[in-house]
């Protein structure tokens, strides 16, 4: 019954055979989701900027004898995002996952919000996103697999402690990943948003110097708490797999019940 059992969770959700690109998946949620598929079987390549982060991850990744490797790179450019997509290809090949991490969090107040922020915001939050999916997604369609997998944010969806151009770009995520739906679907590619709530993670390093606001947004869900990294690892591998073949263009909330309570 064991064998059997594992089998049929096997067919459903290994990535045994599949090559995935995750970038910001030195730290937080994108490193959460990078030891996710690798551990679930895909070859993972990691993509961000700083190299000692990098290294550990993959270290990490190899250590329980997973097939990983990284790329340091500067998404802030579109030279640097061309010459990741290059690099990220040499380990494993072209990918058959892409999962979009990487962000920023700028967020002055909106009488305070100058071009250089909403520029650099929109460069790595959402730049990058559309610039690495008409580069490997097409291949995917070609291919009949795919995985478009992008972090959303709260912020998307509703307004709250300074979303400026932050909320902006993350809205963006939201529209790209159903075009990319509309354009390649229907040749095997599915493109989906995790949406997280309050996750303690390096990006939210400034709202966690706030204690009581730390505590009321986790009274602001239905679980009672903020969320961790380790939570999208199971939904990451979900939209992934096989098994999502037939969930594309959604946005999926994990976040404890933040966004309808």
């Amino acid at each position: 019954m064991i064998d059997q059992t594992a089998s049929y969770l096997s067919g459903l959700f290994s990535l045994a055979g599949r090559t995935a690109v995750v970038t910001g998946g030195s730290s937080g949620i994108g490193r959460a989701i990078a030891v996710a598929l690798a551990r679930a079987g895909a070859s993972v390549v990691v993509v961000a900027r700083r190299e000692a982060e990098l290294a550990g991850t993959v270290g990490e990744l190899e250590a329980h004898g997973c097939r990983a490797a990284w790329v340091s790179a500067d998404l802030a450019s579109r030279a640097g995002v061309a010459a990741a997509a290059r690099a990220a290809v040499e380990p494993f090949g072209e990918p058959d996952v892409l999962v979009n991490a990487a962000g920023i969090n700028l967020r002055p107040p909106m009488d305070e919000l100058g071009e250089d922020v909403w520029d650099a915001t929109m460069a790595v939050n959402l730049d990058a996103p559309f610039l690495l999916g008409q580069r490997f997604g097409p291949g995917m369609a070609e291919r009949g697999y795919g995985r478009l997998i992008h972090i959303a944010s709260q912020q998307a969806f509703r307004a709250f402690v300074t979303s400026g151009a932050y909320g902006v770009s993350k809205a963006g995520l939201v529209a790209l990943a159903r075009s990319q739906a509309e354009a390649w679907s229907a040749r095997g590619v599915t493109a989906n948003t995790l949406v997280p709530g309050f996750v303690l993670t390096p990006l939210n390093a400034r709202l966690q110097d706030d204690p009581a606001r730390v505590r009321a947004l986790a009274a602001r869900t239905m679980t009672g708490r903020n969320g961790l990294a380790e939570d999208f690892a199971g939904a990451a591998v979900f939209l992934a797999s096989p098994s999502a073949s037939y969930v594309t263009g959604q946005a999926i909330f994990v976040d404890g019940g933040f966004s309808v309570h």
